[in-house]
This record gives structure tokens, C-alpha cells and sequence, in this order.
């Protein structure tokens, strides 16, 4: 790939002059189309125009000109499966899937949540039995460390599986909102649910599952206390900060299983990212609340005061961190290298105009 195909291929934002590039935004992933076979008058013009046919001028903003919607559908249609995604068109496909999920109903919003909150649970469930195991061969540290390595079980299950989970979905979400297409006001409706969808659902896990692994002696409650103030036993601000990074992660997670062609690579994705922030012991509110709430039921330490605490502490940081750094901070990537792309595209198309009238008798 030459160095101005890779330029045009990486600068792109996702709006043109303050105005929102995409609205609507519910085209499907992108396909490569068969080439029709040269009849002699074919233009390079022609195959540009070819190349972007599978987004629609009904997907644009109609404060967008129709050069700017080529420039678009030319970035935005990376469909070479030898090159990596361009950031256009993984931030062109994240909006997209924003989109869509903004326009699910309430209770396939609810139901979905729900269940990523009961798939997240089975990372927990792993991690307490491992630790019970380890902690009677190895000192209580070494045994968090090592359990905490099986973290990113649940987390492949909910990504792989789409369900809608909080943290990764917080910078995704974001998107529509960021470029204009729907309100601040919706999009907290939105998270709401999707919290409130985590929440019940972990805390259903907690009641049953936890509740049958103590009957099957694969932990004790002392287990289940100990993790608990293995997440607990920090200030506020520590807590804060531990989330806010943990959030940033997620994000980037969500953002690289974007960039990825296929599953087991967003696997590979998700189990490098998640299992770091388990290694590290960082605080994710759904897995946080899973965490604590069992040790609110089953335990003897935690009281119901500082479960709401930690989770209202946990949530806001998850949000700063997936919002602030990596949705918005991408955003701005994009904006700050609109104008050379326009530049580039306005050069383009002089030089197809140029080899048309050549060609002309």
C-alpha cells in the first residue's frame, strides 16, 4: 500500500465542518462487491464510484455536500481483508452498532443487560473457587493473583456474545451523542437500563450461584470475605482512580474487537485486556458488584451501606474512564485531520477528471 492510500485510508472524522457525517446510520457491515468486467469505457472515476455504492446518500446528514459523501463512502469502505481496519472504519462501524442500539426497544435493552449480568457472574464463580483452591497451598496474595487469572472467562462470553454490558459499551454508546444524532437525555435513559439490566442480573447470580457453590463446598463465606475486602480495602479516591483506568481499558477493548476480522482474534483481544485488569485487581463495576454483593449476602464484613458506595464510586469512574479517554479523545483524532482530507479527496478528483478528458477523442 502506497503512503497516500494508507493516509487516506487512517485520516478520517466523523463530521465535516460541525456537521454529523452519518445520520441514520443503520447500513450493514460493508461488503466487497464482484467487479463487472471492462467494457472499454470503464474510469477510474467509475470504480471509484463502484467502491462505495454499499453506503447509501440516505445514511448522510443532509448538511453534508455530495463531495464530501464520496469522500466518506471512499474511506469508510474498507473491506481489504489483508490491511488492518483503518480508524475511519472502525469509527464509522462503532457508530453504526451505537445507532442500532439506541433504537432497540426498552425491554430488549433490559433482557440483553440482564443477561450479560448473569454471563459476567461465571468470571467470579471461576475466580472464588480458584482462590478457595489456592489458598490452601499458597499465601492469600499469591492465591488472588493466580485466581484472578481465569477474570476474562465471562468477558469472553458476553463480548463474543453481544450481550450489553456497561463498561464496554460506555464508549460506544457515547458515540451518537458525541456527533450530534441523539440526546444527552437518551442516552442516560440508556445507560440506565443497561446498568440497572447488570445490576439485577449479577445480583440474581450472587442470590444463586454463589449460594450453590458454598452448598457444593467449592468456597466458604471466609473465602468469599476475604476477596471482598480484597476489593474493598482502599480509600474512595484509590477506588475512583482504579475505575476510571479499568474503564479506559474497556473501552479500548471495545474498540480493538471492532478493529478485529475475526472471532478468535477478538478472543485473544479481550482475554489480553480483561485479564490484565484482573491481574492488576482494578475495579469493574459489574464484576464489582457481583464481588461485593455476595459478600453482602453470604459474608460478614460488608454492610449494605458500603455496597451502594462502592458501586455508585465504580460506576462513575468506568464511565469517566470509557467516555473521557477513549471515545472522545478518538473523536477529536479524527476531527483534528478532516481538513487534509478533504484537501486530498478534492485532489483526487481533479486528477479522475483530468485522465477522463485525456481519454476523450
Amino acid at each position: 500500500m502506497s503512503q497516500d492510500t494508507e493516509y487516506k485510508n487512517n485520516a478520517h472524522a466523523n463530521k465535516v465542518d460541525g456537521a454529523p457525517i452519518i445520520d441514520g446510520a443503520t447500513h450493514p457491515a460493508y461488503e466487497a462487491k464482484d467487479e463487472p468486467e471492462d467494457d472499454g469505457d470503464h474510469t477510474a472515476l467509475d470504480d471509484e464510484l463502484e467502491a462505495t455504492e454499499q453506503l447509501e446518500d440516505e445514511d448522510f446528514s443532509e448538511d453534508i455536500s455530495k463531495e464530501d459523501k464520496e469522500t466518506i463512502k471512499k474511506v469508510a469502505n474498507d473491506d481489504n481483508a489483508s490491511q488492518a481496519k483503518s480508524h475511519a472504519s472502525i469509527l464509522v462501524e462503532q457508530s453504526m452498532d451505537a445507532r442500532k442500539t439506541f433504537e432497540r426497544s426498552l425491554g430488549s435493552l433490559f433482557t440483553s443487560a440482564f443477561t450479560a449480568g448473569l454471563e459476567i457472574g461465571i468470571s467470579f464463580f471461576m475466580i472464588l473457587s480458584a482462590f478457595a483452591l489456592l489458598n490452601e497451598m499458597l499465601p492469600s496474595h499469591y492465591a488472588l493473583v493466580l485466581a484472578s487469572l481465569l477474570y476474562p472467562i465471562g468477558f469472553i462470553i458476553v463480548v463474543i456474545g453481544q450481550s450489553l454490558l456497561f463498561t464496554e459499551q460506555t464508549s460506544l454508546l457515547s458515540l451518537p451523542v458525541l456527533n450530534g444524532f441523539e440526546p444527552v437525555s437518551k442516552l442516560l435513559r440508556l445507560w440506565g437500563i443497561v446498568i440497572a439490566g447488570n445490576v439485577v442480573g449479577g445480583c440474581l447470580f450472587a442470590a444463586l450461584m454463589i449460594g450453590l457453590g458454598l452448598n457444593m463446598h467449592l468456597f466458604s463465606a471466609s473465602s468469599i470475605d476475604t476477596y471482598a475486602e480484597h476489593i474493598l480495602g482502599f480509600r474512595w479516591w484509590v477506588i475512583f482512580g482504579s475505575a476510571i483506568l479499568a474503564g479506559w481499558m474497556m473501552g479500548v477493548t471495545a474498540w480493538l474487537v471492532t478493529s478485529a476480522r475475526d472471532t478468535l482474534s477478538r478472543i485473544v483481544l479481550v482475554t489480553i485486556i480483561t485479564g490484565s485488569i484482573g491481574f492488576l485487581g482494578l475495579h469493574h463495576s459489574i464484576v464489582g458488584n457481583i464481588e461485593v454483593f455476595s459478600a453482602l449476602l453470604y459474608g460478614n464484613t460488608v454492610s449494605l451501606w458500603r455496597y451502594l458506595e462502592f458501586l455508585a464510586v465504580v460506576l462513575v469512574g468506568n464511565t469517566v474512564g470509557g467516555v473521557v479517554f477513549v471515545a472522545v479523545l478518538k473523536n477529536r483524532t479524527f476531527l483534528f485531520d478532516i481538513e487534509k482530507v478533504k484537501e486530498q479527496t478534492a485532489d483526487d478528483r481533479a486528477n479522475d477528471s483530468r485522465h477522463i478528458n485525456i481519454r476523450r477523442p
